[in-house]
């Protein structure tokens, strides 16, 4: 990525009364989803702050595309009021005695009125929330608030959305209300997102870009296809969710069974056909505990995706019982949670050739 087509973040802070200290140097695309993941006291929500200048870190720089927001080296600090920045918080925060329109109006006063009408327009349609223009806030669901909450984000035209967990107050149901028009801001908005979560499913499902944080640090950093098919990532693959997201093209169905075939560069899965056109590209979700390995083709089984692969490596899981194996398949991995009985019983070594089963597929987006 050259400079323009990036976000330059390097923070180092250091909280005197906790003794926390903070310290990360990440190079973001400046279009797409970063998302900044791990567990709870791990820096996140701090360096979403750093970014909105809400918090200026002991040490920092910060270039947003051809912008620079603080530069230690040139005593430049802009001030989150000037800085083109979108947030959207776990709480959508509305105002309850003005309408849902009188709640996007009020964020709108600092933007040139071409740019409102443009803006506001494209954010009202992108989140679907037409009808509920007249409302108070107080008759919408918890869904339908943060709906709101990220229309009035978008809608002041931001160089940089954040978002801090803002699906974190949401029940099952209402999550599910809201993630389709994430989707749909994902493939639409060209801006740069930086988002904060600690749900492996969000981030298999929103994010291009992934930070994986620990105690103050950046373990990793990198496209979320690379990242999720790293073992030495602890944050990502140790978790009851860990897997891999395959990119893949809807290429058949097969309607008396209501199953997909999902093409991607390496083999073939069927998945349950969720109605995405034929030719679309989607993501699908391979979890580790849903793989199996065999050493030699399966047969007479209820498992329908089978793939032939290579074993690339082995490494302990959380729990002492397990291991977790990543497995070459074409020029894509999968990740399988065995055993380690089951991993001595089959001599796995990396280079060993071995067939892949797949007992469940998801399609995320």
């Amino acid at each position: 990525m050259t400079a323009s087509t990036t976000i330059e973040a390097r923070f180092a802070h250091r909280f005197g009364t906790s003794g926390f200290a903070f310290d990360v140097d990440l190079h973001l695309p400046a279009r797409g989803v970063s998302v900044l993941f791990g567990p709870s006291g791990c820096g996140k929500t701090t360096l979403l702050r750093c970014l909105a200048g809400l918090q200026r870190a002991q040490r920092g720089r910060l270039v947003v595309g051809d912008q620079v927001w603080q530069d230690d080296a040139s005593a430049t600090f802009v001030p989150p009021h000037r800085r083109a920045i979108g947030m959207v918080f776990q709480e959508p925060s509305l105002f309850p005695h003005l309408s849902v329109q009188g709640n996007l109006d009020y964020g709108l006063r600092r933007v040139a009125g071409a740019v409102q009408r443009t803006m506001l327009a494209t954010a009202v349609e992108l989140l679907g929330i037409g009808a509920l223009l007249p409302r108070r806030p107080d008759t919408l669901s918890g869904g339908e608030r943060q709906r709101v909450a990220i229309a009035r984000a978008i809608a002041v035209g931001p160089r940089l959305l954040l978002m801090d967990e803002p699906l974190a107050s949401l029940d099952a149901a209402r999550k599910q209300e809201v993630l389709p028009f994430l989707d749909r801001l994902h493939r639409e908005l060209t801006m740069p997102v930086v988002y904060v979560t600690h749900a492996i499913g969000e981030v298999m499902r929103l994010a291009d870009h992934v930070v994986a944080l620990e105690a103050g640090a950046a373990k990793a950093q990198g496209p979320l296809f690379e990242m999720l098919a790293r073992l030495d990532v602890p944050t990502l693959a140790q978790d009851d969710a860990a897997g891999v997201v395959l990119a893949c093209t809807v290429a058949a169905r097969d309607e008396r069974w209501h199953l997909a075939r999902m093409d991607f560069d390496g083999g073939v899965l069927w998945t349950r056909d969720v109605g995405h056109p034929l030719g679309s590209a989607v993501r699908v979700q391979v979890l580790a505990r849903d793989v199996s390995l065999a050493l030699a083709e399966p047969r007479e089984t209820s498992i329908v995706n089978h793939l032939q692969g290579t074993v690339q490596s082995l490494v302990d899981d959380v729990h002492p019982s397990n291991v977790l194996a990543l497995v070459r398949v074409g020029s894509v991995a999968v990740m399988s949670r065995l055993t380690r009985r089951s991993a001595e019983r089959l001599a796995l070594a990396p280079g060993q050739p071995v067939w892949v089963q797949v007992k469940a597929v998801a399609v995320v987006s």
